[in-house]
């Protein structure tokens, strides 16, 4: 391999690296956000749900 092609490797990951990290950034803002103003009865029941899509008893 030359300088330029590794050189060309490595800006790659990094630009890859950062999208990621700003599509999990996005990701988590957007899941505290719609947990932060959503109701507390809809949080629970979609946990509840959640438990019994599972077939993890909650009762």
């Amino acid at each position: 391999m030359t300088t330029a092609t590794l050189q060309t490797q490595a800006t790659t990951r990094s630009a890859e690296g950062a999208r990621a990290l700003i599509v999990a950034a996005f990701l988590g803002l957007g899941l505290v956000f719609v947990a932060g103003f959503a109701p507390a009865t809809v949080l629970h029941n979609a946990a509840h749900d959640f438990r019994h899509a599972q077939n993890f008893p909650c009762h």
